[in-house]
Order: structure tokens, then sequence, then C-alpha cells
């Protein structure tokens, strides 16, 4: 199964892909795209274009998105919902079901503390993807929702096929 994990932010959005094959976990890619334009549409449109490329390119059989948690700031959890929004469309407009988890869920999965620090997260991420670089911190979150789905989804799947 090949995984997108994404961590959606307005200005840098991370993305990472990664194969699983039973309990073993392959990189395939990482990066961030970086929105342009002069307003919101523009970037909005920016990340929508860079993330299209991406499911192109590297053709994942499902993905998933970390949730926003809500902020003392209005208009900039405002924002980033926007972005988020390019984070679930994009995979659904191929056809893919998307995962959401919360920052604490993918934390724990990963790190096994659900207040993990950014450089903790990159370090598990590197443990559990032995040989990798990382585009940034924004990919390494977004490697660690890859991962976190790759262990939660493999579940449900199982009670399926199970129970069909």
């Amino acid at each position: 199964m090949r995984v997108l994990g994404i961590d959606p932010g307005l200005r840098n959005l991370g993305w990472g892909v990664i194969d699983v094959d039973g309990s073993r976990l392959s990189h395939v890619a990482n990066g961030i795209c970086h929105s342009s334009g002069a307003d919101m549409a523009a970037r909005l449109m920016s990340l929508h274009v860079q993330l299209t490329e991406i499911l192109r390119h590297y053709a994942p059989e499902t993905a998933a998105v970390e949730q926003t948690f809500v902020n003392k700031d209005g208009a900039g959890t405002l924002k980033l919902g926007q972005a988020r929004g390019i984070a679930l469309l994009v995979p659904a407009q191929f056809g893919l079901a998307v995962g959401e988890y919360a920052p604490n869920t993918v934390k724990k999965t990963v790190v096994g503390v659900g207040h993990a620090t950014k450089d903790q997260i990159a370090h598990m991420v590197r443990v559990q993807l032995p040989g990798i670089t990382l585009a940034g911190a924004d990919a390494a979150d977004a490697l660690a929702v890859a991962i976190c789905h790759a262990h939660h989804a493999r579940m449900p799947a199982l009670a399926r096929r199970v129970g069909a």
C-alpha cells in the first residue's frame, strides 16, 4: 500500500509518501509545497497544482491529513483550514480515501508520547525510515502522518477481510 501523508499549511504544505508491506515501511519521497501568489485564491491554487502533481507522480493508494487544532488566532486558524481543504480535496479528486488524525495521535503513534517536539518527530521518522533526507520539519511531520495512517489503517482493512 502506498500512503501519502500531508501536513497542511498555507505557506508550507508538507508531504511524504511511504510504501507499506505488512509491518515494513519504506520511504518513497518527501517535500514541501510552497504557496505563491498575491492573494489567498492564488496561494490556494498554487498548493492545489503542486499537490495534484505529487499525486499524479507517486500514485498513492490512500492519504492522510493532520487535523487542525484551534488556536487563539481565529484568522490564522481559518487560513490553515483553507489550506487543509486543499489537502483533503486533491486526494479525493483522485478517488482516495483520506484519513484524518489529531496531532497528538500522530505524535503518540510515531514517538510514543502525545506532546513530542518537532525534533523528536523528525528523529523517530528517521529511525523508522532509515537513510532518508528530510526536506524540512513540515515534510517530517507529513511522513509522521503517513506512518500513523499506515498503523491505524491496517486494523480496519484486516477487519474487513476477516468479515468479508
